[in-house]
């Protein structure tokens, strides 16, 4: 017979398994309790959807056609966003515009990232002589005002390279040097962080077993040391696609940005610059597409940095 004790004591309930999840899940999870980070990503999602899906709506050839009967018209019906100064459709100017703004936001971070993850990798892991060396000269090329160096590129190197077809369409040659001017002079603070990481890295237990079991070194930087390092340099590449449309902005609008045939949302600010207070739908749409654009990566990148925070992954 059971004594009283055991009548009133309740059952033992199993053991219910804590789920463990991957530092990725940790981070997603993260991410996903960041507002303005979810806020971010329904942006750029948003707009990726316009200037994908707006180009099967509209034809670049609708895009660049002008009909100086329809120039200065304002927001209508047939023209939601009006038209500009040569006739041309606005809300279709923006749709290829923000393609190519967006792809030379991702060709510059993709060529900063080569050149500033290579260089801090190699002086962080080495150290000595070739620290040194890496370390001053891009400490040297910190100190070249980038934006001026972009100036002086665009302007005297921009018309020197022919237009060229890629899928079907023509680009201006000026895209691949503002392309190449803002990649080479955005990787400094990049290599900075990474050659940081490796400093650091590089004296884990880890490494030194590679080292004792004879892994060249060239495996243990791409192999062991670099993934590790993921998370400050995807952060550092979310803020730099903002940073290059920015930049791209701001010499079209000083009239030295992607000739034409290429439209981007820059240079559709350029043609804006006359009829400001007459027109003031020529600007505006580009450039709340710009605003929107600049800041649905900043939160984006913002939340990437706090979610991928080491030392929060916990919970």
């Amino acid at each position: 017979m059971a004594t009283l004790a055991e009548t009133f004591t309740p059952a033992a309930q199993p053991a219910v398994p804590h789920q463990v999840y991957s530092p990725m899940q940790l981070a997603w999870r993260k991410l996903r309790r960041n507002r303005a980070a979810v806020f971010g990503l329904v942006l750029l999602g948003a707009l990726i959807a316009y200037i994908i899906v707006g180009s099967f709506v509209f034809s670049e050839e609708y895009a660049n056609h002008n009909d100086l009967s329809l120039r200065l018209q304002g927001p209508s019906a047939e023209h939601p966003f009006g038209t500009d100064p040569i006739g041309r459709d606005i809300l279709a100017r923006t749709i290829y515009g923000g393609q190519i703004s967006l792809l030379i936001g991702l060709a510059s971070v993709a060529i900063s990232l080569v050149v500033g993850v290579l260089v801090g990798a190699f002086a962080g892991y080495y150290g000595g002589t070739v620290d040194s060396v890496l370390m001053r000269f891009t400490e040297a090329v910190l100190n070249i005002p980038s934006l001026f160096l972009l100036i002086i590129a665009a302007k005297y190197a921009g018309d020197k390279i022919r237009n060229f077809e890629l899928f079907g369409r023509e680009f201006s040659g000026s895209l691949i040097v503002i392309i190449l001017i803002i990649g080479l002079t955005s990787w400094m603070y990049l290599a900075r962080i990474v050659r940081s990481e490796f400093l650091s890295l590089k004296e884990r237990e880890y490494i030194t077993a590679a080292h004792a079991l004879g892994v060249k070194n060239l495996r243990i930087i791409f192999y062991h040391v670099l993934p590790n390092t993921t998370a400050p340099i995807i952060v550092a590449a979310t803020l730099g696609v903002a940073t290059a449309i920015l930049s791209e902005a701001y010499i079209s609008f000083l009239g030295l940005g992607v000739r034409a045939p290429t439209a981007t949302w820059g240079n559709m600010l350029e043609d804006a610059t006359r009829y400001i207070e007459n027109a003031p739908h020529i600007w505006f749409f580009p450039g709340l597409l710009i605003l929107i654009t600049v800041l649905a990566i900043n939160f984006v990148g913002d939340g990437l940095r706090d979610a991928l925070d080491p030392r929060t992954l916990t919970h």
